[in-house]
This record gives structure tokens, sequence and C-alpha cells, in this order.
């Protein structure tokens, strides 16, 4: 037991100097971001971002997840990877050559018909990174963490120079038009793109196009809840974005100061919106780092661990660090909301602790979703998450016009709240795991209670403050070290 979590936690750190580093990194970009662009700019950078994380769920087509699924059973394993490839090539190929074709269409669609290259941009990039995903996927498959950090931080390291050095030296946000900035960015994030397929070129020029038509048949049928579930979760993840601007876009909802410009009033709130939410990346980084080490580690090991109580120890970890995130975060609101260098952001600051709240339930299910990976019925996950965006949209729909980003914030909350529940009902009927609830549970309680009481005090802002808030830190940090130290010492 000991020795395969001391292997999961050494290979999330390693996955996590590529994505927790590179994503810090990428996050102290949010500064000149804020500073270089007023919000409605960023907003429609936030937007076009929230698009590509939409088609990047549709265009990987879930070949990640089914890949570690087959290359464990297959003792061909090239193969395995040639077959997942050519799926993911065709879904991409038809994507784009229909992309093109209505290219001036969807800009018109997306409210940007005057600016057709962004959507040309956007459709590259999703491309680019879809068809890097299944290589970067094998690496993870053959256990090979570092040079998978190596070419994440490499591409992320050509995004970030590249950034600063449009922004800072070519940009001038006093003389040249707003247009300019964001064409920045994208060409910034394009390079990027460009250079993680030249650095996984290796293993995307060794597949050959040779179709085995059952094997296909048999990673598509797999993959398609998959990729339900993985559009759900992204309409619950970014479709705020994207309905705060389409909905706030009429002129009987906005403030008299923006009569005259309705859409500029929606790309205002998505950029506020979309600012404080990068406050919540800590969260976010974590588990993305997590996931990237936990989902080939839960399916070499599931055989080895008949009893599953790897999953209970690690779960009790698990809901610790991101509870400690929470109130790192919260408690601590009055140095985070620095990274947001303008102040016309920090009127949206009060959404930062749901949206804190939100991510910890959205760690949760994540976590637990590995049940019906492994016992492969993945449609369960696409009955929830389509659950999930089906509230969403409803909610949204129906407060966006009259709470704004408020509504999108607590619509965030309820829907993961709701599917970590149903994730775990279903999976103590399916795939049972004997989770510790009242540890975890206390975890959460405690949690929220010191963050409760710190609220309570409102303490006026300055030394006194940050000392007793982090004073609360400390003491929940020592809460789960009494609890946890043995298998903490273990790893």
């Amino acid at each position: 037991m000991a020795g395969i979590l001391k292997k999961l936690a050494g290979q999330t750190m390693i996955y996590g100097l590529s994505s927790i580093v590179g994503r810090m990194l990428n996050f102290l970009l949010v500064p000149v971001y804020t500073t270089v662009l007023l919000p409605p700019d960023y907003g429609i950078v936030s937007e076009l971002y929230a698009y590509v994380a939409f088609l990047l769920v549709f265009l990987t087509f879930g070949m990640e997840t089914t890949y570690f699924k087959f290359v464990n059973d297959s003792s061909d394993k090239q193969k395995t990877f040639n077959q997942s490839f050519l799926i993911l090539f065709g879904v991409n190929a038809l994507f784009f050559v229909l992309g093109l074709l209505f290219l001036n269409s969807i800009a018109g669609w997306m409210l940007y018909e005057d600016y057709p290259e962004f959507i040309f941009l956007l459709l590259l990039i999703v491309v680019l990174d879809a068809l890097s995903s299944l290589p970067l996927a094998k690496l993870r498959a053959d256990q090979r963490p570092m040079q998978f950090a190596k070419v994440q931080l490499a591409s992320i390291g050509v995004n970030i120079v590249f950034t600063l050095f449009f922004l800072l030296v070519l940009f001038n946000p006093e003389t040249d038009e707003p247009y300019l900035g964001i064409l920045y960015i994208f060409i910034a994030n394009l390079l990027a793109s460009l250079v993680k397929i030249a650095m996984l070129a290796q293993s995307i020029l060794g597949v050959e196009f040779k179709i085995d038509r059952e094997v296909v048949k048999k990673m598509s049928l797999y993959a398609f809840p998959i990729v339900i579930a993985g559009l759900a979760y992204v309409v619950n993840e970014t479709l705020d974005r994207i309905l705060l601007k389409q909905l706030l876009n009429s002129p009987e909802l906005v403030p008299e100061d923006f009569l005259d410009s309705p859409l500029r009033y929606a790309e205002t709130q998505v950029g506020i919106y979309s600012a404080n939410y990068k406050l919540t990346m800590f969260i976010a980084l974590f588990l993305q780092a997590f996931r990237y080490a936990a989902e080939p580690f839960f399916f070499a090991n599931a055989k080895n661990d008949p009893e599953r109580k790897v999953y209970s120890r690690i779960m009790n970890l698990f809901v610790a660090v991101l509870c400690f995130a929470f109130l790192l975060v919260a408690l601590n609101i009055d140095i985070f909301k620095h990274f947001i260098r303008n102040e016309a952001y920090h009127v949206g600051l009060g959404v930062v602790p749901i949206l804190l709240l939100a991510n910890v339930f959205l760690g949760v299910y994540a976590n637990q979703s590995i049940w019906y990976k492994l016992s492969g019925q993945t449609k369960f996950g696409a009955y929830i998450s389509v659950g999930g965006a089906v509230i969403t949209i409803t909610l949204l729909t129906l407060l966006i016009p009259i709470y704004g980003y408020w509504a999108a914030a607590w619509t965030t909350f309820t829907v993961y709240g709701l599917q970590m529940i149903a994730s775990y009902i279903l999976s103590q009927k399916y795939y049972p795991i004997n989770y510790n609830l009242r540890k975890t549970g206390l975890y959460f309680f405690v949690a929220l209670l010191f963050y409760g009481i710190c609220i309570w005090m409102n303490l006026e802002q300055g030394f006194v403050k940050l000392f007793v808030h982090n004073l609360f830190l400390l003491l929940f940090l020592s809460l789960v070290w009494i609890f946890e130290r043995k298998t903490i010492r273990n790893l």
C-alpha cells in the first residue's frame, strides 16, 4: 500500500511540474492581461478560450481514456496507439475542413463577424492541441512523466515568452487598437501549439494509416459516452462565459452608460467574471496534476487492489488538500486580488469563495469518477454530466439576465455539488468503495467553519487580519497532520 501511494505521489509531483508550474506561469500573465486589456477586451479573450475548451473535449473524442483502457488489455500496444490516433485524426480533419468552409458564418454566429481571423486562429489551435493529446497520453501510459513534462513546459514557455514580447514590446495599449492585443495572444498560443506538435512528431509520424475496423468500432463505442460526458462537463465549466455575453447583450439589461453598446457591456461582465475565476487556479492546478497521474495509475493498479483500500486513503488526503487550497485563497483574498492589477476587475471578488468551493466539489467528483471508467460503465459518467449540463443551461438561462455573473458562480457551485453527490451514490451501488465519510466530512466542516469565523470577525485589512486568517490556516494543517500523519509518512 505504501509503495503504491508513494509511486502515485511521485508521479503526481512530476506531472505537476508541467501542469502546476506551467499553469502558474500562465497565471502570472493575468496581471499583464488585466493591465494591458480593459475588462471587455479580456472578456473577448476569455470567451474565445471557453470555446477552445468546449471544442477540445469534442476533438480529443475521449481517446485519452480509451487508449488507457485498451492499451492495458492489448498485446500490441503500438497497434492500439495507431488505431486511437486514426480515429482522432479523422475527427479533426473533418472538423477543420468544415470550419474553413463555414468560417464567416461561424464568426457571425459568435458575434465576431468583423474578426473572422480570431475564429481561424481558434480552429488551428484546437486541432493542433487535439492531435497532440494522444501522443502525450502515450507518454503517460508508458510512465514517462519527465518527457511529458518536457513537452508541456516547452510549449508553455513559448506561449509565455511570445505573449510577453507581443504585449509588452510590440503592443501599445494607448495607441493600438485592443483588437491587435487580442490577436497577439492567439498568435502566441498558436506558436506554442506548433512547438508541442513538433516535439511529438516522432510518435505521430510513426503511425501506420491502416484501419482495423473491429478495433476502431470497439474504441468508438467505449469513447462515445466519454465524449458525451466530456461535452456535458465542459458545458458546466465554460458555458457561463458564453451565455453571459449572449444573454446580457440586450439594451433592456444594461446600465445607462452602456446603452449605446450592449455588446461592450456584456463583454465587460465576462471579463470581470473570468479574471476573478482565475483566482481559483490553485485548486484547478492540483486537480490537473492529479488527473494526469491518477488515471493511468488507477487503470494499471486496479487488479492489485481488489479491496480498493487505496482509493479511500487517497480520497482522504485529496479532500484535505482541496480544503486547504480553498482556505489559502479565501482567507488571503486581500493578497491574491493584487494579481488582478486593474481595480476595475475587483468588483467581482465576491464570487471567488463560491467558485473555490465549486471547484472543491468538482475535485471530489473527478476523483470518484474513476469507478465508472474502471468498471467500463462509462454511460453513468455521461448520465451525470448530461444531467449537470441540463441544470447548468436551465439555471444560467433563467438567472443570468437577473443576476449577471453571480448567477454563473452559484450555478457552478450547485451543479458540481449535485454531481459529486450523484457520483457517490451510483458508485456505492455499482462499484463500492469504502470512503471514510467521517474524515472527509470533518475536513469540509472545519474548512467552512474556519472561513465563516473569519468572515464573521470582519477584521480590517492589515497585518492583524493577515495573521489571524493564516493562524486558522495553520490550525487546519495541524488537524490534517493529526489524522493523516501515518499515511503521509508512508509516502
